[in-house]
This record gives C-alpha cells, sequence and structure tokens, in this order.
C-alpha cells in the first residue's frame, strides 16, 4: 500500500494504523500549497480532491477519505480491537471517529486555512478557539476513567482523536487544564506506532 500524506496533517492518523497493524506500505509526501507530490508529479491528477490521505493499493485502486481508510486498514488487518465487527461497540468507535472528523477537524479549518485566517479578526479568532476548547473539554469529560476513547483498547478513533490534539498548540487552543485529555494524549504519544509514525514525518 502507499500513503499520500502531509507531515503531521490528519494523514498521520492512517499513518498511525498502518504502523500498528504492521502491514507494508510506503510513502509519498504531498506539498498541499502547490499541491505536488515530493517527485515533482501533479497530485490533482493522483487525486482530484487535491487533499490527504490518500490510500493507493496494490492494484492501483485510490481510497479517499481519512475516516474510510482506518476502517480499511483496521478491517484487512482483521484488527478487531482497532474497530469491532459488529454490534453497539462498532458503532461507539464510529460514532467518536465522527466526532473527530465532524466536530474537531473541521473545526480547525478556520484558523488553518491562509486565506480564511488572514481574513479572520480578533473576536472571530477567539470564538474559533473559545469552540474548540469547548469541545475538548467535552471530550475530556468523557475520558475521565478510560485508557481510551471506548474503553481499554486502542481503536481507529483514539488514532485521529490523537492527531488533533498534536494541532492545539499551533492553533492557539489551551488543553494544559484538561487533564484526563492531557493524560491520554501523552498516554497515546508512546505507543511504539505513533512513534513510529510520527519519527518517520519527522515529527518527533
Amino acid at each position: 500500500m502507499k500513503l499520500y500524506y502531509k507531515p503531521g496533517a490528519c494523514s498521520l492518523a492512517p499513518h498511525i494504523l498502518l504502523c500498528e497493524t504492521e502491514q507494508p506500505y510506503s510513502l509519498v509526501k504531498v506539498d498541499l500549497m502547490t499541491h505536488q507530490t515530493e517527485d515533482g508529479g501533479d497530485y490533482y491528477g493522483i487525486n482530484g480532491k487535491g487533499a490527504v490521505p490518500l490510500l493507493e493499493l496494490a492494484d492501483g485502486t485510490r481510497i479517499s477519505e481519512g475516516a474510510v481508510i482506518a476502517q480499511y486498514i483496521a478491517e484487512t488487518a482483521g484488527r478487531e480491537d482497532l474497530l469491532p465487527a459488529t454490534g453497539l461497540p462498532r458503532y461507539r468507535v464510529l460514532e467518536w471517529q465522527n466526532y473527530a472528523s465532524a466536530e474537531l477537524h473541521k473545526s480547525f479549518v478556520p484558523l488553518f486555512n491562509p486565506l480564511l485566517s488572514q481574513a479572520m479578526d480578533d473576536k472571530a479568532r477567539a470564538a474559533f478557539i473559545a469552540t474548540l476548547e469547548r469541545k475538548y473539554s467535552w471530550v475530556s469529560s468523557q475520558l475521565d476513567g478510560r485508557r481510551y476513547l471506548t474503553g481499554d483498547d486502542f481503536t481507529v478513533a483514539d488514532a485521529y482523536l490523537f492527531v488533533t490534539t498534536t494541532w492545539a498548540p499551533r492553533a492557539g487552543v489551551d488543553l494544559s487544564g484538561l487533564a484526563p485529555l492531557q493524560a491520554y494524549a501523552a498516554r497515546v504519544a508512546e505507543r511504539p506506532a505513533v512513534r513510529a509514525a510520527m519519527q518517520a514525518e519527522g515529527l518527533i
């Protein structure tokens, strides 16, 4: 498999899962400002959406959208600890996965998009930051007494949530007072697969 990624972006989540499942893969770095791959290729010619992550399979089939790629990686590896196969446990993981994608990830977009960020006044920026801090406060309350989001098993949703927490300092989002979330993020950061993925992307 081949993962198209940007260091530290949401593509880090499936990268972590590839390391967790120990499946063979290669990486292709993408510059999302120029939409060129590291070898100078036109990324729009590979993925018309122009976004990462993108997973290319051995037969050339391509899968986009991080949450879907995460499910594919977990299921093809037969890792029901990462994503239960059936029943309510599966839907709880997917519930968290969707929250990380729709409520957390997307809430960072106005703060990271250069055009939106430049046009934003201090009041609007403060409002976006406050919204994120409120959401993370709720997440932290759900983590109190839990090792991971849905219990003792690290799941696809944990990979995504963790990645979003790494963006907080750069966006000015203060998570320092959220003890359960801080402990959780530190715990996830020490997983060998997480460290391997972050090292490969030059993040640590």
